[in-house]
């Protein structure tokens, strides 16, 4: 199992034809490097699939994944070129949920 460390998502969309190289050099382009134990997310324009970069220490795995119904809930560029994601930010996103209200974005603190 590859140790992760902090994931993060691109509000720009991703040409799902791409390959590592291509999806490397965005990552580079929009974060600036590529972090060991970082992983990278991307979406298409329909937010239906999604490519998930992984650099481990060594070299770097890419992984994809696709709804067959819905999409997924998006960051827009609002927020900037990218957005940091928790563990049950993440877990909630790749199951096409509402990632923003979950884990500590989902914090009530005054009433």
């Amino acid at each position: 199992m590859i140790p992760i460390e902090a994931i993060w998502l691109a509000t720009e969309p991703l040409d799902m034809r791409a390959g590592a190289g291509t999806a490397l050099a965005r990552v580079v382009a929009v974060f600036g490097a590529a972090h060991p134990h970082h992983a990278y997310c991307f979406a298409n324009r329909r937010a239906n699939r999604m490519k998930v970069l992984v650099h481990d220490g060594i070299g770097v795995w890419l992984a994809a994944r696709r709804l067959n119904r819905g999409k997924f809930v998006w960051a827009d560029a609002l927020h900037g070129p990218h957005v940091g994601l928790d563990t049950e930010q993440w877990r909630a996103l790749v199951l096409g949920l509402p990632w923003q209200h979950v884990g500590s974005a989902g914090t009530i603190s005054v009433l």
